[in-house]
């Protein structure tokens, strides 16, 4: 059973408020003592953070409620009650926060300690002292405390990666992340080795890091459920690149160009834009490439515009090439976003 979990349901309840408290001094020597209730401590908060550490929102499959803490009573002698406990939800960074009923975003973590206040504490009742006046000076009540917020809200990871790779089963999405980043995905000789999407850091001595997901391998008719479906399509929708493997050397059944328009037609089946996205195609397994294959989609690139690299994540043949290119796009593309942005 995979431990990556990206999609979630949790109820959240703030604490109530503290009561307010109706009290009278009561001392030797002090005649007609006033009133000195104090004020209800405020009901706690559900916060949820985003936390770099994480990378998956399976504790809270397991773990699906939050509650936060009461607040106390107030005393006499003017005690305020003390503040409930607040409960903190750690999530990975790249969550979407949305209300379950209605189904609107609420908040995009996307930034580590970024914080959302989900459930509000109640407010604590004022004690007898704060209605006291000068033409009511001995108020016998106290205000009771404000109920906390409580709803059910639907958590969604969205992986925050540069590069995004897309492709068949076995084009060699795995291998190539292990070769350029610290990632260890399964790598073998069979489809759908990679059940989950895996995330890799990519650095070099003479460009810039950036971060590339490794996204299991779509086929056709995933629209219709067929394989993985799309199933994790959503961690590509933040990446500004995509990185279209495609296998030159037969191990992959069918036609290359075939098998690429195949999957752009799920890409664009999907929406979320990503047709629209940068496109960039690596053919892949170089070192063992059917000649003909090789030529038949350089030039079907050539003729569409697309980007084109050889490589091979056995030999190493083109990865440098590879990822100091895919570092400039990277750059190019946070530049146009800046810009968009002002």
């Amino acid at each position: 059973m995979s431990n990556f979990i990206d999609r979630v349901k949790i109820f959240v309840k703030a604490g109530h408020g503290g009561m307010g408290c109706v009290s009278f001094r009561r001392e030797a020597y002090v005649p007609k003592g006033g009133p000195d209730g104090g004020d209800g401590g405020h009901g706690g908060a559900v916060i949820i953070r985003a936390d770099r550490r994480l990378g998956t929102l399976i504790d809270l499959k397991y773990q699906q409620q939050y509650s936060a803490g009461k607040g106390k009573q107030g005393r006499g002698k003017l005690q305020y009650g003390a503040d409930g406990e607040d409960v903190v939800i750690r999530v990975p960074v790249g969550t979407y926060v949305s209300d379950l009923e209605t189904g609107g975003v609420l908040v995009d973590l996307d930034a580590d300690g970024m914080e959302y206040v989900a459930a509000r504490g109640g407010r604590g009742g004022k004690g007898n002292d704060f209605f006291k006046s000068a033409t009511h000076r001995t108020p016998r009540f106290a205000q009771p405390g404000e109920p906390g917020e409580e709803q059910w809200l639907y958590l969604e990871l969205k992986l925050l990666a540069n590069v995004g790779l897309v492709g068949l089963p076995n084009a060699g999405k795995s291998t190539l992340i292990s070769r350029i980043s610290a990632a260890r995905p399964k790598i073998a000789d069979y489809p759908f080795t990679t059940l989950t999407p895996v995330l890799g850091v990519v650095k070099g001595e003479n460009f810039k890091s950036f971060v590339v997901a490794d996204i299991p391998g779509l086929i056709e008719n995933a629209h219709k459920g067929t394989g993985l479906g799309f199933e994790f399509l959503r961690h590509v929708e933040r990446t500004s690149i995509l990185l279209h493997l495609v296998d030159v050397s037969g191990m992959v059944p069918g036609d290359p160009v075939e098998n690429f328009k195949a999957i752009s037609r799920e890409l664009e089946l999907y929406g979320k834009e990503l047709t629209s996205k940068h496109m960039a195609v690596a053919a892949t397994k170089i070192d063992a490439a059917d000649q003909s294959k090789l030529d038949e989609l350089r030039q079907f690139c050539r003729y569409s515009g697309y980007e084109y690299f050889l490589i091979s994540a056995v030999t190493g043949a083109g990865i440098d090439h590879l990822t100091r290119v895919l570092s400039e796009r990277v750059e190019e593309q946070r530049t146009k976003q800046n810009a968009s942005t002002k």
